[in-house]
């Protein structure tokens, strides 16, 4: 059995496999988000560990017991800024990925080191961690001065499951300190923002072994004090969960945020529409990848808003109605936007309500202006000379099959949906933990990858509709024209 754990920024969830890659069940604990000021996103490390327990305590009771588990594999939303000092102990609440608020400081970093687009292959935009460590020493210099240690939310996680300070090339890629094209930490980048080496954790490619689980939480789990592999940001173990490893692969993820993930052989970037140019987490392979702000997090607000118990009876109220034309148009830019505006002031925006607009209009409306957002991903995509062979859809929006249809259309190619997609990067940490326990054992192949990382089976196949693609390139010339038209009035007020 082998386990993978993803801390994510609404919840953490656990996965086991059995050694046949069969998923044996999975369990959630929930995370909470906060908001202290505008544009500001963070979260209490301290939860990060507490809901890690809740998670795994769960599913050993859904399984009966852990002791069989061989290897744990981490994944983990990328970009956030968890401070350490030279004990080890937490400076201040983690900044997410989501987080706006270091905009300015994006610009110093770009002055203080011109090769910046160069080293990094990727625009500075205040999601990186490297900013938010120029607004730290600009604003907050006393904790500015304590850092010891800057990890990623996972590689917290697994400093605390293994007293080891590591982290993988997928996930350190999105720091803005790693020579993306040599897969090492880059002195003039970590110079640039008045840290060195020594501030960082030791990297690693995915499946590779960095540490043990510490013997008091073994006991206290079930079973032995097996190996951690490095794991994968989170995008990066979606894909290899759904068997995104080859050139040309790529995935869409209807997550909290919204990814378009394409694999590559080679490093190539291009950071002119806000394209990011990542490591992959197995070696010797890169990718690309657009990224908006907000995907399902959308659907969530209007739950929200409109006093609604959940998603998923906004999603079945949808269903029980037929497609609605003419509906208003939804800007999703609720936390600001990456591709390709890499504006952190944009915000969502509902253009076309009228008395006739009820809760089920609003709802399709979230559900195109998502899509449209990742039609322009697409498009930047496309830009950057992307290669995209197949499309796999994961997430929980992937469960929608009015989403999917709507995403189909709008993207104008076929998409498919596979079993297991709704684990999404828990699935590839288990995969990514599997790979590490064989190489472990001396008994790592050239034919591992493909055996450990298949592409599940195909749950459903769904091809866009050409007539109804046809009206929505028209509406996304007009989604389009809308933040043209508002971007005057987006600040940071």
């Amino acid at each position: 059995m082998f386990l993978g754990i993803d801390l994510g920024t609404s919840g953490v969830k656990a996965a086991a496999i059995n050694e046949n890659g069969k998923l044996l069940d999975q369990a959630t604990a929930p995370l909470t988000v906060q908001r202290p000021r505008a544009l500001w996103s963070e979260q209490n490390p301290e939860e990060w560990i507490s809901a890690t327990e809740m998670a795994i305590q769960e599913l050993r009771t859904k399984i009966g017991n852990l002791a069989a588990v061989r290897a744990i594999g981490l994944s983990g939303q990328m970009h956030g800024a968890t401070l350490l000092n030279a004990k080890g102990d937490i400076i201040r609440p983690a900044i997410l990925w989501n987080d706006g608020r270091s905009g300015p400081q994006c610009t110093t970093l770009e002055a203080t080191e011109p090769q910046s687009r160069d080293i990094t292959g990727n625009l500075a935009m205040p999601g990186f961690t490297a900013p938010k460590l120029l607004w730290v020493k600009e604003h907050e210099p006393e904790n500015f001065k304590q850092i010891g240690k800057v990890l990623l939310p996972k590689d917290y996680l697994r400093f605390r499951l293994t007293g080891d300070y590591a982290s993988d090339m997928s996930d350190s890629a999105g720091t803005l300190w790693l020579d993306v094209a040599k897969r090492q930490w880059s002195e003039a980048m970590l110079d640039a923002c008045e840290l060195d080496v020594s501030h960082m954790p030791a990297l690693f490619e995915g499946p590779q072994v960095t540490g043990t689980l510490l013997p008091e939480l073994a006991e206290r789990w079930g079973m032995s004090a097996v190996p951690v592999a490095a794991g994968a940001g989170d995008n990066a173990a979606g894909a290899v969960g759904v068997g995104v490893t080859q050139a040309g692969d790529a995935l869409v993820s209807l997550g909290t945020s919204g990814v378009f993930f394409v694999a590559n052989a080679q490093y190539s970037p291009n950071p002119a529409e806000a394209v990011h140019a990542f490591c992959h987490c197995l070696p010797n392979t890169w990718h690309q990848m657009s990224v908006i702000l907000s995907a399902a997090s959308c659907l969530d607000w209007l739950a929200n808003l409109t006093n609604t118990a959940s998603v998923g009876d906004l999603l079945e109220e949808l269903d029980r109605e037929t497609p609605a034309d003419n509906l208003p148009l939804f800007l999703p830019y609720l936390s600001g936007e990456r591709t390709p505006h890499n504006n952190p002031h944009a915000k969502g925006v509902f253009f076309g309500l009228t008395h006739s607009t009820t809760r089920t209009h609003l709802t399709q409306a979230v559900l195109e202006g998502v899509a449209f957002a990742f039609a322009d991903g697409q498009a930047a995509l496309a830009n950057a000379n992307s290669k995209i062979n197949s499309v796999s859809v994961i997430g929980g929006g992937s469960r929608s099959r009015r989403w999917q249809q709507i995403l189909a259309n709008v993207l104008n190619r076929p998409l498919q949906f596979r079993r297991g997609g709704d684990v999404g990067p828990a699935l590839g940490a288990a995969r990514l933990a599997e790979l590490a326990y064989l190489q472990s054992q001396g008994d790592y192949s050239a034919d591992a990858l493909e055996s450990v990382c298949p592409k599940p089976e195909i749950d459903a196949e769904v091809s866009p509709d050409a007539e109804s693609s046809a009206r929505y390139q028209d509406k996304w010339a007009q989604y389009r024209q809308l933040y043209r038209d508002t971007q005057s009035f987006m600040s940071a007020q």
